[in-house]
């Protein structure tokens, strides 16, 4: 038996593969994937309403606010498809314009409320001590107070109008928001992953946006679709007290208002703006519903 007098190399080693983060694509994909079904639902009604208001401008067969005395109280034809109103004018028209108030006043607030309420809360969160109590007793003041309220008191100063039916509606509409927001913060605070990068010394703007914001924004836009129900009710609400969009503008609010003593003779006019009010409000609530289910289901997890 011979022996080589150079020693064998040795095998080649194995290459090692590092796991790979999943694309964009792929996390979204498995997002939408597994959503509930309320989800799928209310983004199918949600996305059909906003293409009909999108487009109304170009759909809309008449002028809403064109009048025609001659023609009031008619019955839905093949002219008039949803009839027309005590003064004339187009029930159909009126409804596909008068939706794009809405449901704008109701995202913008949504979308400002969502922004300072997150910022606070996050801030607050992050800083505890005397600011975050100072802030969170601003909160529980400020969560007593009813939208209501504040509309009739504003309005009382400057008049209503989108602005002020707006402003109405977001300074107490943070406050959600913010406690939300602070609590989903102090939370990530205990986890693992952030003591290591304040121990590498990681500044707090870094930990905020790369770790604090992206494991808060499901449950804060659960909440938000959720919320975002609520204020399409609240901003009819206001219009039907006269507290909001002012005539001759078409509302939806404005039309169930107008139709109050015309309800008997015309039922249409109370039930089509009734259901826009019903229908984009339910599917915000099931698209909230969704994403609510999910990131508990997560968090059990």
């Amino acid at each position: 038996m011979t022996t080589s007098l150079f020693p064998s190399a040795p095998a080649a080693a194995m290459p090692m593969t590092l796991p790979t983060r999943p694309s964009t694509l792929s996390r979204f994909t498995d997002f939408i994937r597994r959503r509930h079904w309320t989800f799928y639902a209310g983004s199918a009604i949600f996305l059909a309403i906003i293409l009909l208001l999108v487009i109304a401008p170009w759909i809309s067969p008449y002028n809403p606010a064109q009048q025609n005395l001659r023609l009031r109280l008619n019955a839905p034809s093949a002219t008039y498809w949803l009839g027309t109103d005590h003064l004339g004018r187009d029930v159909l028209s009126r409804l596909l314009i008068g939706g794009r108030f809405t449901v704008t006043i109701a995202a913008i607030t949504v979308i400002l409320s969502v922004s300072i309420g997150t910022f606070i809360g996050i801030i607050s969160g992050r800083s505890r001590g005397i600011l975050d109590e100072v802030l969170m007793r601003v909160v529980d003041l400020l969560i007593a107070i009813p939208d209501v309220v504040i509309a009739i008191f504003l309005v009382a100063i400057f008049g209503p109008g989108y602005g002020t039916l707006i402003a109405s509606l977001t300074i107490v509409g943070w406050t959600p928001f913010a406690r939300l927001a602070r609590g989903l913060t102090l939370s990530i605070n205990s986890r693992e992953y952030i003591r290591a990068a304040e121990v590498l010394g990681c500044t707090r703007r870094f930990i905020i946006f790369r770790h604090i914001i992206p494991n808060t924004i499901w449950p804060i836009a659960a909440v938000a679709f959720l919320r975002f129900g609520h204020k399409l009710i609240t901003v009819g609400g206001l219009s039907f007290l006269g507290l909001g969009v002012q005539p001759p503008a078409a509302d939806w609010a404005l039309m169930l208002s107008d139709a109050q003593a015309y309800a008997e003779r015309m039922p249409i006019l109370v039930i089509a703006p009734g259901l826009a009010i019903f229908l984009s409000a339910l599917s915000v609530t099931w698209i909230g519903h969704g994403l609510n289910l999910e990131t508990k289901k997560t968090n059990n997890h």
